[in-house]
C-alpha cells in the first residue's frame, strides 16, 4: 500500500471543506465559514501554517494540518500537529502514521526539535497510533472563550 502525502493545493477545496468538517464532526463541534476561509488562507498565505493531504491509489484519504508553536522555556519553536483526519473506512491501515511521520520528518528537516498534539479522552483508536510514538503527557488543557 503506498500512501503519497502532498502539499495542499488551491483545486483542492471542495475535498479540503469535506474532510474538515469530517474532522471537526468527529470531535463533536462544527466549523463556520468564517472560520474555514480563515484557515485556508493560513495554509497559502501564514508563512508558518501548512496543510497537507494524504492519498492511496490517488484517492484523498486524510488530511493534516500544523503550524509552529513558540516555547518560551526553551526558547524554541516546536512543530505543533494541529489537525490529523483519516476517512472512517480506513482508519487502522497506516495511513494517519504515515501523516505524523510525514509532520515528523518535517520537523527533522527544518531543525524543529519536537512535535506536539493533543487528542480528546475519547480518541482510543487514535490514542493507540499515538501512544506509539510516546506515552501521553501530564498536562491538562484548559479552554477559555472569551466574548468580546
Amino acid at each position: 500500500m503506498h500512501i503519497e502525502i502532498r502539499p495542499l493545493q488551491p483545486s483542492d477545496r471542495a475535498v479540503w471543506e469535506e474532510l474538515f468538517d469530517a474532522y471537526a464532526a468527529f470531535y463533536k463541534t462544527t466549523t463556520t465559514p468564517a472560520g474555514k476561509q480563515a484557515t485556508w488562507e493560513w495554509i497559502f498565505s501564514a508563512e508558518d501554517f501548512w496543510a497537507d493531504l494524504a492519498l492511496q491509489n490517488g484517492k484523498v484519504v486524510g488530511l493534516c494540518q500544523y503550524q509552529l508553536m513558540h516555547r518560551s522555556l526553551s526558547g524554541a519553536k516546536v512543530v505543533y500537529l494541529s489537525d490529523l483526519y483519516v476517512r472512517p473506512d480506513l482508519r487502522g491501515g497506516g495511513i494517519g502514521r504515515a501523516m505524523i511521520d510525514h509532520v515528523i520528518g518535517f520537523a527533522k528537516s527544518n531543525g524543529f526539535t519536537n512535535v506536539r498534539w493533543l487528542t480528546q479522552e475519547f480518541n482510543y483508536a487514535g490514542r493507540r497510533l499515538y501512544d506509539s510514538y510516546r506515552p501521553k503527557s501530564d498536562f491538562i488543557l484548559y479552554s477559555v472563550p472569551v466574548e468580546a
